[in-house]
């Protein structure tokens, strides 16, 4: 399997050593994984049993990408990043209550934090939800709270895992919801799923044009009219045109105020709209 990985159309593929190893295999496919090659591990949680000897096979395999699950604290970030070479990439998965109640303080821990994970199986366990799918159960909440925390303190958010291998159209509609969100990918659990997320996650041929369109329109920049309310009733207006402006703002600028007591229509432009990429984020997968 991690042979075939390898040549997967993903971003990043990620060899675990939590969930999908069972407790008596951990020390064989820590073994295997440092002989992968690949760029990104996860390892086991802090706590556990495993988790130094984990840190220990990430620094010695050369790993880029460390992936720490169920993380509930900036402890928990710090701790990891101490045992492993300057220069690894983090990536902090939010799996439980504590976890998402702490998400901003886990957001701001620095140490080579790249990026926030949920993780929809273990966050529904810990609510209580009576799912037995991993990514079912409502958890909309807790999807954009971290989107939030990710996007403050510049990082990636990554959705977690659609579980039903036999439902496209669940895992169609659990990326969309994730791109709704503003999620930069999702993680995907068999090759099946890769192109279906990936589809998702790529804007289409009109967005690009839309998008360029809007670029290449005159005047992008806004203009901001701004009214204030003097004594007396009268209406006193303040229009800034930004650098760049076009001559239609200039010439709003510049306008004569208002006959007091009647408020004047505001002049706005609209403003830059950021091109985005030619392609999407391909897929996390985790074999």
């Amino acid at each position: 399997m991690l042979e075939k990985a390898r040549g997967l159309a993903a971003d990043e593929v990620v060899v675990d050593l939590e969930d999908g190893v069972a407790p008596a295999d951990k020390e064989l496919a820590r073994e295997h994984a440092v002989r992968s090659g690949l760029a990104a591990l996860r390892v086991n949680a802090r706590g556990t049993a495993w988790w130094e000897d984990d840190l220990r096979a990430a620094a010695d395999g050369g790993f880029g990408v460390v992936v720490l699950p169920k993380v509930e604290s900036p402890e928990d970030v710090a701790a990891a990043a101490e045992r492993l070479p300057t220069g690894v990439g983090l990536e902090a998965q939010i799996e439980t209550a504590r976890g998402l109640v702490e998400v901003e303080r886990i957001a701001a821990a620095g140490h080579g934090l790249e990026a926030l994970v949920f993780g929809p199986g273990d966050f529904a366990a810990s609510l209580g939800v009576p799912t037995l799918t991993i990514g079912g159960g409502a958890s909309d909440y807790a999807l954009a709270r971290i989107a939030v925390a990710a996007r403050a303190f510049g990082l990636q958010a990554v959705d977690g895992p659609w579980a039903r291998l036999d439902d496209e159209a669940g895992l169609r509609e659990s990326a969309r919801r994730a791109l709704a969100l503003g999620y930069d990918g999702k993680w995907v659990i068999h090759p099946s799923q890769i192109e279906p997320v990936r589809v998702v996650f790529t804007p289409s041929p009109e967005e690009v044009e839309r998008a360029e369109r809007l670029l290449a329109a005159e005047g992008a920049t806004r203009t901001v009219a701004r009214w204030s309310t003097p004594r007396r009733g009268s209406w006193r207006r303040r229009c800034s045109p930004g650098p760049g402006a076009s001559a239609a703002s200039r010439a709003c600028a510049a306008s004569p105020p208002a006959p007091r007591g009647r408020r004047r229509t505001t002049c706005r432009e609209a403003p830059r709209t950021p091109l985005p990429p030619a392609s999407g984020s391909a897929p996390r997968f985790r074999p």
